[in-house]
């Protein structure tokens, strides 16, 4: 099940650096959390639903590889974006 267009690209929006700006860690990191939060709620309802958990797993631990590059290379921009998205840090 895809992200509804309205929401992908409300988080575009937000969090581009630039006009064009689709893939930097700060985007891939807010569709990537807007997604998992779908899909944990596909979940709560559809608890035998194992290849969509597993696609779940592979999303969030995609989701803290990106964050775990943007601490290194830029660690304010980590912290905005935890912020705004309300994600606990490590």
């Amino acid at each position: 099940m895809p992200l509804a267009k309205e929401i992908k690209t409300k988080a575009i929006e937000d969090f581009h650096r630039h006009e064009k700006d689709t893939g930097s860690p700060e985007v891939q990191i807010a569709i990537l959390t807007n997604r998992i939060t779908q899909l944990t709620e596909h979940l709560r309802s559809n608890k035998q639903d194992q290849s969509c958990r597993r696609g779940l797993l592979k999303m969030v631990g995609q989701r803290r590889r990106l964050l775990a590059y943007l601490r290194k290379s830029n660690y304010q921009n980590y912290i905005s974006v935890t912020d705004r998205l309300q994600l606990r840090r490590k």
